[in-house]
């Protein structure tokens, strides 16, 4: 199936070539059938003589209809160019024309109607239609000359639109659907019906979507569907489609809006643009209207240069890199020119120098977007953002995520995940593979990271570490929750990713830098003192005041206990990391069950080291209580 819109300036046969070829009368409202004038969209379809199916979009010629004729063409691929043998190029071929080059519509036919009133003109008027498109992506399209009134040419119009339609591609079935609505409407006993043109993805009965208006988006499924009104399951792109749609009522959908898979779009209400027609836009009007598939929508506009400039948009729309465009000015009867979308969240620009440096990035983007520069302008971007601007594949390698060691992984990094204790490896053992998006991205989960941005992370968590160490070598180190405030980082899943390329170590849960903390500066001759006394008599453990006089306090025993040099206890009772296994030396040579007393006698010790240390032997699981004075040892 295929979707071809008309265009031309008013009463140049557009919709009685459609009703010759089609049957069907395109003009809906008794007012257009009164008048001979075409006001709205009209709709028709037919089948070529190869047994391809064609829909027609009939748009109106007339100036002061013009955004119904944009409405018409925003989502053609083909467009069929008229204009009559007796009347030749007119101001509103002009305005479609115009209209055409500004969507880049580069498939259809040139079609000289009304041949039999000045068949001496068809040549002339062909060849100046030519001129006029030399411009366009149709300066080469095949031409026709017809006379819908006594049916000359319409064979040979239906092969010539054969052979177009069969070297159109075909766009994709699968993936998520954008379908730009042109009316909706109540039918009696089904409810809510929306048409419009499907360019991508499929639809199905029973699909849960979402209507995204002017002010709301609201989910909805879809009961039935109908193609050129035949009752269907399911139906793909290209295609004229009638969905009935539970969830909302008729009066609140309008032209303009559309159904969407749910969650698939990025909504926007600012975006960059390139200029692709027209006149620049350094002196062009603040205020436009941004034309995008059936939308109209008014915007500011705020030029960067004559050819790049950035559009605030009154609602948001469902917009990606590459997506055409078309401006006018509100009230306006010709098109202002054509646009491209560059960027659809485009950052703030506040400093001096910010806009310059912004216009010279958008000058070198690619008109259909671009993943490494998005990734660069970001320092950090998703996988799946990147998917839903339509920079990498559907489906593609380079959408999943993958793991540590290159390679697409069955999940993605856990952000749970720590970096190394200290003594392991510090890096992965190898950069994951992608798709060529140049040597400064690397991949980490489901994160695209610019190396650039990845290293001044590191550099300023490893600066930060510094410090705290020079200030304070006691410190156990960098919290993870004191190092996301420092970095501020996108999500907390890449703090690993930065430590590890900081050449931190983490230890009890401390970000450090390597071999930092191996000793206690000034208290470290007290403490040595502590750990000869305890070798001599390991359970001996000095008391709070001889601690204190040595200048032991909590913090350095804290240190100390740290780094394995002593085992603390409760009651503040010190020890060396290998009393308690001691201790379980002479438990083993006591008579099963054991008393605190004959433990304290064993050991040489008082009741204020012993009950600790046992207490510390039962948590451990090595030694268990009997009863209320009796312990055993566990074997």
């Amino acid at each position: 199936m295929h979707v071809v819109a008309t265009a031309g300036h008013v009463d140049h046969g557009k919709s009685t070539l459609v009703r010759a070829l089609t049957g069907i009368e395109p003009d809906r409202w008794a007012e257009e059938r009164r008048r001979g004038l075409t006001i709205d969209l009209g709709f028709a379809w037919t089948r070529l003589p190869s047994g391809r199916t064609v829909g027609f979009v009939d748009v109106p010629g007339h100036e002061r209809f013009l955004g119904n004729m944009l409405t018409g063409l925003g989502p053609a691929a083909v467009v069929c160019f008229v204009v009559a043998a007796d009347e030749g190029w007119q101001a509103q071929s002009s305005d479609h024309r115009d209209a055409v080059a500004a969507l880049g519509i580069d498939r259809g036919l040139i079609v000289v109607t009304k041949a039999d009133r000045a068949p001496e003109r068809v040549a002339p008027v062909l060849a100046q239609v030519r001129s006029e498109l030399a411009g366009t992506g149709l300066r080469d399209a095949p031409a026709v000359t017809v006379s819908a009134r006594d049916g000359t040419g319409l064979d040979g119009f239906r092969a010539a639109l054969d052979r177009v339609l069969a070297g159109t591609p075909a766009p994709p079935g699968t993936g998520r659907v954008r379908l730009w609505l042109d009316r909706a409407f109540s039918v009696s006993g089904a409810g809510t019906v929306v048409t419009g043109t499907l360019t991508a993805g499929t639809l199905r009965v029973g699909d849960r979507l979402s209507v995204l208006g002017r002010d709301a988006e609201r989910p909805v499924t879809v009961r039935s569907l109908q193609s050129h009104n035949a009752g269907v399951s399911s139906v793909g792109p290209t295609n004229r489609v009638a969905v009935n749609l539970r969830g909302i009522p008729a009066e609140d959908v309008r032209r303009g809006d559309l159904l969407l898979t749910p969650g698939a779009w990025p909504l926007t209400d600012g975006i960059d643009v390139r200029r692709t027609t027209g006149p620049g836009f350094r002196d062009a009007a603040a205020e436009v209207v941004l034309h995008a598939g059936t939308a109209a929508v008014p915007a500011r506009l705020r030029p960067f240069d004559e050819d790049h400039a950035r559009l605030l948009l009154e609602h948001s729309l469902p917009l990606v890199p590459g997506d055409r465009a078309v401006l006018r000015y509100p009230g306006g009867s010709a098109v202002l020119g054509g646009a491209r979308v560059l960027e659809t969240d485009p950052g703030p620009l506040r400093r001096r120098g910010d806009s310059a440096a912004h216009t010279r990035r958008l000058a070198v983007l690619p008109d259909r977007g671009d993943a490494r520069a998005e990734i660069v302008r970001r320092g950090a971007v998703r996988d799946a953002r990147l998917r839903m601007l339509g920079l990498l594949p559907e489906g593609s390698d380079a959408a999943r995520p993958q793991d540590s060691t290159g390679g697409s992984a069955a999940r993605p990094a856990r952000p749970s995940e720590a970096p190394p204790e200290e003594g392991a490896a510090a890096h992965p053992a190898g950069e994951p593979t992608g798709p060529p998006l140049g040597a400064d991205v690397r991949r980490v989960g489901e994160w695209w990271l610019h190396r650039p941005v990845l290293a001044a992370w590191a550099s300023e968590l490893r600066a930060v570490a510094t410090e705290l160490h020079e200030r304070d070598p006691l410190a156990p180190g960098l919290s993870r929750g004191a190092a996301l405030d420092v970095l501020g980082l996108p999500a907390p899943g890449l703090l690993d990713t930065v430590v590890r390329e900081a050449g931190l170590r983490l230890r009890d849960g401390y970000l450090a830098l390597p071999g930092s903390g191996g000793g206690l500066g000034a208290a470290e001759p007290a403490l040595a003192r502590v750990e000869q006394r305890l070798r001599a008599r390991p359970f001996a453990a000095p008391e709070a005041h001889e601690l204190a006089g040595l200048g032991l306090g909590a913090r350095e025993l804290a240190a100390a206990e740290r780094l394995g040099r002593v085992l603390r206890l409760e009651d503040g009772v010190v020890l060396l990391p290998s009393t308690p296994a001691l201790a379980m030396r002479e438990l083993a040579g006591l008579e099963q069950p054991f008393t605190t007393s004959q433990a304290r006698q064993a050991w040489d010790t008082t009741r204020r080291v012993a009950i600790p240390l046992l207490e510390h032997l039962d948590a451990r699981g090595w030694t268990r209580r009997v009863d209320g004075n009796h312990r055993t040892i566990v074997r």
